[in-house]
C-alpha cells in the first residue's frame, strides 16, 4: 500500500525515506516466500527419510503421533482366532442360499494350525418345546467342551429357558416345515450350516424333541469319536414303501439300483455334512419328484450319500425307532412303556 501511495504522488522527488519503505515493502514478502519455501522444503525432507526408514530400516513413530495417524488408514491383520471363533449369537439374517454358500467353506489343509476339540453339535429339529430338556440337561452336564446345541422349531415359537439352561439362546433362524416335504429336508439343511460355522463341530446329529439319551455322554462321544463310519441309514428296499416309490424322471442323477431308504435321524462326520448342505445336483430332483407319497426326509440323504461316499455309510442309524407296529409313523412310547427292563433292552440292542 505504501508503494502505491508514493507513486501516485505526482511531482514530487522520491525521498530516502519513501525509497527506505518502498523497498522494505518488496522485501517483507520476499523474504516471507523464502522461510516458507525453506520450511516446506524441510519437511518435503524429513518426510522422504521417514518413509525410507519405515520402509528399509523398519523404524516408525520418528514423529510422535506419526505412527497413529498411519494406523487410522489401515486396518490390523486378523489374527487366527478372529477367523476360527464361533458366531457370537445364533440368530442372524442370512437367507438360506447365503448361509449354505457360506457354511461350505472347508480348508483344503487337513492339520490345523491350533489345538482343536472336536466337538459333536446335536441338532435339534422340533415343532417347539423341548419336554424332555431335564434328562437332555443331565446328559450335557460336566462336559461342556465336548458338544453344541442347535435348535430349530416354528418360526413363531420362543422358547423360555433360563440363562443357566443348555438351550438358553440356542434357536437358529428357522422356517415352516411341513412333513414328508422338502422343507424337512431344508429345516435339516439349515441345522446344518448354522453347526458348521463353528470349526470345532466334527460330528453332527440330528435329535427331535422325543428323543432321550440312553447311554451317558462320555459314552456316546467316545463311540462316535472312534468310529470311520457315519450312522445313518441306507438301504435297498424292493417293496412299495422302498423302490416302490421311485420315480423314472429321477434319471439319469439317480437309477433305481441307487435309490436307498433310512431312518430321518442320523450321525454325519464333518465331510458329510458339508456334502449335504453344497449339493446342488440331487436337491432339486428329489424336490420335484419325491412327494408323497414319497417320504424325502427317508430317502434324500441316504440316496446322495450312498452315491458320493458309500464307504463312510455305517448303514445304520443310532436312534432306536420301532416301525413293527406298521404305518407311516413309528411306535410312540408312553409312560407305561417306559420300565428298566425296556430300557436295559434297547441299550443292550443299541450302542
Amino acid at each position: 500500500m505504501q508503494l502505491r501511495l508514493v507513486t501516485m504522488e505526482e511531482g514530487k522527488e522520491p525521498t530516502i525515506n519513501s525509497i527506505r519503505i518502498t523497498n522494505q515493502s518488496r522485501g517483507s514478502p520476499m523474504r516471507l516466500l523464502g522461510f516458507m519455501l525453506l520450511f516446506i522444503g524441510i519437511g518435503v525432507s524429513f518426510s522422504i527419510i521417514n518413509m525410507f526408514k519405515i520402509r528399509y530400516l523398519g523404524i516408525q513413530n520418528i514423529v510422535p503421533g506419526a505412527h497413529t495417524l498411519i494406523q487410522s488408514c489401515f486396518h490390523e491383520p486378523r489374527s487366527l482366532q478372529d477367523w476360527i471363533k464361533p458366531p457370537l449369537t445364533y440368530m442372524h439374517t442370512l437367507d438360506d442360499s447365503e448361509l449354505l454358500w457360506r457354511a461350505s467353506y472347508v480348508p483344503q489343509i487337513k492339520e490345523y494350525p491350533f489345538k482343536r476339540s472336536p466337538k459333536i453339535a446335536f441338532m435339534f429339529l422340533t415343532r417347539g418345546p423341548l419336554p424332555l430338556s431335564p434328562l437332555w440337561e443331565r446328559f450335557f452336564k460336566g462336559n461342556e467342551e465336548f458338544y453344541t446345541i442347535y435348535v430349530h422349531t416354528t418360526p413363531s415359537y420362543r422358547a423360555n429357558f433360563s440363562t443357566s439352561s443348555v438351550f438358553y439362546r440356542k434357536q437358529i433362524p428357522s422356517q415352516v416345515v411341513e412333513w414328508g416335504m422338502m422343507s424337512m429336508c431344508d429345516a435339516e439343511r439349515r441345522l446344518i450350516a448354522n453347526a458348521l460355522l463353528d470349526i470345532s463341530n466334527e460330528w453332527f446329529v440330528l435329535l427331535s424333541e422325543a428323543c432321550i439319551p440312553l447311554q451317558n455322554f462320555r459314552t456316546v462321544y467316545r463311540y462316535i469319536s472312534r468310529s470311520k463310519f457315519s450312522f445313518m441309514g441306507a438301504f435297498d428296499e424292493p417293496g412299495p414303501y422302498g423302490r416302490g416309490r421311485y420315480d423314472d424322471k429321477m434319471l439319469p442323477e439317480v437309477h433305481i439300483d441307487q435309490w436307498r431308504k433310512g431312518s430321518q435321524w442320523f450321525e454325519a462326520n464333518r465331510k458329510l455334512a458339508v456334502d449335504i448342505i453344497k449339493d446342488n445336483t440331487y436337491y432339486h430332483k428329489f424336490e420335484r419328484f419325491c412327494k408323497p407319497d414319497c417320504y424325502v426326509d427317508e430317502h434324500y440323504f441316504p440316496t446322495m450319500l450312498t452315491i458320493q461316499s458309500p464307504h463312510l455309510l455305517a448303514n445304520r442309524t443310532l436312534t432306536y425307532v420301532d416301525w413293527s407296529r406298521g404305518g407311516a409313523h413309528p411306535a410312540t412310547f408312553g409312560k407305561d412303556d417306559i420300565t428298566k427292563e425296556f430300557i436295559k433292552k434297547i441299550q443292550q440292542g443299541g450302542i
